[in-house]
This record gives structure tokens, sequence and C-alpha cells, in this order.
């Protein structure tokens, strides 16, 4: 009896959750390797640190995305290495073969010159990293309402993000309307003048990968919420208590959180040219550099063309179309077919800046305010993995449209940050 090719895919995250999903009912035996047992969807994260949604709504099992699939296989392991010759995975749970690897292990934080000081920030990459995020800044203001009466409850109160992307407007943004709407009620007794908010973005504009339009008007949101946005404001060093700017000047806050940008993470063992500027270089079939029927999609890779000479862009949509794409190509290159080349299609990008604020960019059309923050919700709602996690998101967004309201209070899990 002829075995059936073994195609490994190592990450469940958006590549590599849709390229999984088109191997379904193909004469293949499908291996997706992750080291969670669950998807996340990355983009509504920050909902998760400020409580707008809870963590199974953004969340959902792995092998119950597949129960339906025969063909694919789960296994919850961390990636050691690649033997590339070997056709050999090397993982916490042992050696794996394959016959063709698919690599889609996504971004990790990027902390540039503050990797020393990197236990002092809060980030937004995991759930657990936004949970922690949600208790430490409820934790500080209940530190702060013990010592009301001491000068150091500021430093307790203020908030600095750093990063003025769509990761970092959007948590600004829904900070603000906290400390208008939610906090106000939790805390009547502390007073929430002496909290400010503030924002730091290196360049000259925020959302620089969006158009003109949408970089102006979100500032105008994050100003209208109160934000302080500070832009060509390059931070220069954080010493737990202190933030401060390459220009000298200083803000004191207990809470800094690290939007700044991201890098990929790809996986020991690949040949030392196949790895440039932290991403693995892939040809136009996604097929990595010097390496036999090694693949590689989404953040972690990096096609660098004439057209794209940094690569194409860190986002979900890019990873999705490989992911469809990839598929295909591996069962013509089973069935000794030639494989078609990748072009990204360009569907548009969002981000939302709180209540009925948002800003969108379509290739042929941009467009702001509560359209399209209407259309930011519908298509982020449609995106979740789960008929019951859309219901879950759209039910408790409407029930914060409504009441301004939102399940922040809960300190279940303490937070403390590490000591460097």
């Amino acid at each position: 009896m002829q075995t059936k090719p073994k195609i490994v895919i190592v990450g469940a995250g958006f590549g590599g959750i849709t390229i999984a999903k088109a191997f379904k009912n193909k004469p293949v035996e499908v291996l997706l390797i992750d080291q969670h047992n669950y998807h996340n969807f990355q983009p509504l994260m920050y909902q998760i640190a400020t409580g707008g949604l809870e963590p199974d709504s953004i969340a959902y099992p792995v092998r119950r995305i597949f129960r339906n699939h025969k063909n694919i296989s789960f296994r919850m392991a961390k990636v050691d290495k690649v033997g590339v010759d070997s056709k050999i995975l090397h993982t916490s749970i042992g050696n794996i073969t394959f016959d063709f690897l698919v690599i889609a292990t996504g971004s990790t934080n990027n902390f540039f010159n503050f990797e020393p000081v990197k236990d002092k920030l809060l980030t937004l990459k995991s759930i657990p990293d936004a949970l922690n995020m949600r208790s430490y800044i409820y934790q500080n203001l209940e530190k702060a309402m013990a010592h009301q009466n001491e000068q150091a409850i500021d430093a307790l109160m203020n908030v600095a993000i750093v990063g003025g992307g769509p990761a970092g407007i959007e948590l600004a943004g829904a900070l603000a309307e906290m400390k208008h709407f939610v906090l106000p009620k939790d805390f009547p007794e502390l007073d929430l003048s002496k909290m400010q908010i503030n924002l730091y973005e290196a360049a000259d504009k925020l959302l620089s990968a969006m158009s003109e339009a949408s970089s102006t008007k979100s500032l105008e949101y994050l100003m209208e919420l109160g934000v302080n946005v500070h832009l060509s404001a390059k931070v220069e060093a954080y010493d737990g208590k202190i933030l401060t700017l390459a220009d000298g000047t200083s803000f004191a806050t207990d809470t800094v959180i690290w939007t700044a940008g991201v890098k990929a993470a790809p996986i020991d063992g690949l040949p030392a040219d196949a790895i440039a500027g932290g991403r693995i270089l892939v040809d136009t079939f996604n097929q990595v550099k010097n390496t036999q029927n090694i693949f590689a999609i989404g953040d972690v890779a990096s096609c660098v063309s004439a057209e794209n000479p940094k690569g194409l862009p860190m986002l979900a949509p890019v990873a999705q179309q490989q992911g469809k794409l990839l598929s295909n190509n591996i069962i013509k290159l089973i069935n000794q077919e030639p494989m078609a080349p990748f072009k990204y299609k360009n569907k548009g990008v969002m981000a939302t800046i709180g209540r009925k604020r948002a800003v969108v960019d379509l290739p042929k059309w941009q467009f702001q305010g509560t359209f399209a923050w209407m259309v930011w919700m519908f298509v982020h709602i449609m995106s979740l993995v789960g008929f019951r996690n859309k219901i879950m998101a759209f039910y408790d967004w409407m029930a914060n449209y409504l009441t301004y309201d939102k399940p922040l209070g809960l300190i279940i899990r303490p937070y403390k940050r590490k000591e460097s």
C-alpha cells in the first residue's frame, strides 16, 4: 500500500490554519503543530486587554477546527529546529518526519534597543499578555485608591503606549474610552483627571502604512478622546518608573505598553543564507531559498521582488492568500505539475479608534467615521473562527455600545512584572 505524502505545518496562525483547511480531503496526510492548542484572532487582542471581549471570544481550539478533516491531525509541541537534509523536525515531543514542510510561525515582539528592559514593558502578542495587561492596569488603580494623598499616584494611573501603528492607536482609543465611561463608575472616589494616556510615535505621523487621510483622521479621533499624541517622539529609555525621550523630556508612569514593532520568528536549522533581516527568504512559490520541499508563508516569510523590495507586509490577508495558493502548489508538485507564482491582492486595511471612530483604506476608496466603524466591526466578526465566537463578539460589542460599560474589573490572576 502506497503511503500518502506527509505535510507538516508549523504554526496555527492565519496562514497555518488556512493552508491546513485547504488540504481537506486531498490525497495527503497533514500534521499541524503549534505550542498552543488554540488559534487566536490577533487583531482583537487589545479588546481582551481593555475588557471589551473575553478570551474565548477570539480564541478557538485547533482540534475543534479540524474535527471533520479526517486527513488532518494536530499536535501541541514546541519546535526546536529542522533537519533540512534529513527531513526531520525536532520538537518537544520527539522527532517528526515530513515530505513537505510549511513554516508559518508568524512574528514576535521587536524591542530594538529596549531588549535589556523588556520585562518592564507590557506587550500584546498573546492572550496571556492581554490578560496580564488588563490585571496590571486595574491593580495600579486599586493601589492609587489606597494612596490617594500621595504624589506617586500619578505614575500609577498614567499609561504610555509606544508605537503609533494600528495596535497602538486602537489600544489608546479603548483605554481613553475606559477612562471616560467605565472607570468613573468603578472608582467614583478617584480623581481620574490625573490619569494621562500618552502615545509616542517615532515617525511624523500615525498609521504610516495607511493613507494620509486615515493618518490625519486617527490623530483627530485620539485627540478628541483626550489622548496625548506625541509624533516624531523617539523613546530613549525606561527604568520602570520614568519614560525618557531622545529630546530629554520624560513621563512618570508605571505602565508602558510596547506596540512599536514586530519581527519574524523563524525556526532554527535553515541555511544561513535563507535568512535575511530575521525573515525567511522565499521565492515566488514560497519555497525557502536553497531547500527542497520546505516552504514559508505569512509574517515569517520574505518574498523580495522589484515590486516589493522589502518583502510583503506582515498582514493576515497575505498569509491567508499564500496559504490557499501553496496548498494547490504542493498538490501540483506531488503530481509533477508546474506551480503557479504568488501574487498578493491588496483588499485594504483598517483600524478603529473607539466607538463610531474608524478609518478604512480600500484599494480605490478611503473613508472614515461611523460607517467605517460598522465596516470594521462586520469584517472582524466575520473573520472570527467559530459561530459561537461570532455571536459572543457581536453581543458584547452591542452591549458595550448601548451601555458604554465593559467587564474590566476582574483581577482573577494578579500580574507582577519580572525583575530584570
